[in-house]
Parts: structure tokens; C-alpha cells; sequence
């Protein structure tokens, strides 16, 4: 009889734990690396078209993102020359020190932009006591991104995203 109590007991808490592990959990960060090129591109166009770009379009948009980035290179010595030129080429990801150049052409115009201080905090959330008198504008992007710039560079990403019930 323990044994069988054991059992059930035992089978209601995997059951409940895998419930759990299979709810998706809201995403509130703060990070020094934000979205990805691929990642944004990919959301909007099954957003837009309600389908996965197919492979010509994949490669379409990857050879123009390439070309781009090389022209700006070319242009901008320094930032060829920079630490993390490498996220900016190959890994195509927004990092903190970037400039606003340099997000649009990876991640396209934000959805919203603010440089009112009212709403950026609200934007920042939990995470405003950090960013406060940091940051002059937000950008808003998809799946919950904000990127925080003083002048022309990031100088804080956040995320915040609940999951759709």
C-alpha cells in the first residue's frame, strides 16, 4: 500500500514538473547582446507572409546583408579595426557600443522609437534604476527587444516577453 501511494504520488509530480517545464516562461533580461540579424528578418517575414522564408529568399537577403556590411566596413575603418567586428560581421548580432548605423542595418527600423524619459523607463522596467541617466532614446523591436542609446550608441539592451496563452 506505501508502495502504491509512493507510485502515485511519484507519477503526479513528474506530471505536474513536465506541465511546468513545457509552459513557457516569460523572459525579462538584461544583456550586453540583443537580437540577431536572421532572427528579426525570420520573424517578420513569417509574421508578414505567415510562412518560413524559403531558400532563395534566405540567400537573397543574406548576399545583401553581406554586401552592406562590407560597404560599411570599407567606410568605417574603425570599426573594421574594432574588437567586436566579428559579432557585427559573422554573427550579425546587436552588442552594447554599437551605433544606430550600425543596428538599422542589421535589424532594419524599430518598430517604435522614444526619447522621452517617462517612457523609457517604462520600457525598462525592472531594469530602469540601471539605465537611468544612461540612455537619451529607446528602440523598440520584436519579440520584446529594447536597445537604449546615448547619442549614436547602444549603451543597454533588454528584453521582456510574455508568452502567448
Amino acid at each position: 500500500m506505501i508502495l502504491r501511494t509512493f507510485s502515485v504520488a511519484l507519477v503526479a509530480v513528474v506530471i505536474a514538473g513536465c506541465a511546468s517545464f513545457m509552459t513557457p516562461k516569460p523572459v525579462e533580461q538584461r544583456s550586453t547582446h540583443g537580437p540577431t540579424a536572421k532572427m528579426l528578418w525570420t520573424y517578420r517575414v513569417v509574421t508578414q507572409n505567415g510562412r518560413e522564408p524559403n531558400f532563395e529568399e534566405q540567400a537573397s537577403w543574406n548576399d545583401q546583408l553581406e554586401r552592406s556590411i562590407s560597404r560599411y566596413l570599407n567606410e568605417h575603418p574603425e570599426a573594421a579595426n574594432s574588437l567586436d567586428v566579428s559579432t557585427f560581421r559573422f554573427e550579425r548580432q546587436v552588442t552594447v557600443g554599437m551605433t544606430k548605423e550600425q543596428v538599422v542595418m542589421l535589424l532594419g527600423p524599430p518598430d517604435t522609437k522614444t526619447g522621452d524619459q517617462a517612457e523609457i523607463e517604462k520600457l525598462a522596467r525592472k531594469f530602469w534604476p540601471m539605465i537611468q541617466g544612461h540612455a537619451t532614446e529607446a528602440w523598440v523591436y520584436p519579440l520584446g527587444w529594447r536597445l537604449y542609446f546615448a547619442e549614436t550608441k547602444v549603451v543597454d539592451i533588454t528584453q521582456y516577453l510574455t508568452p502567448k496563452e
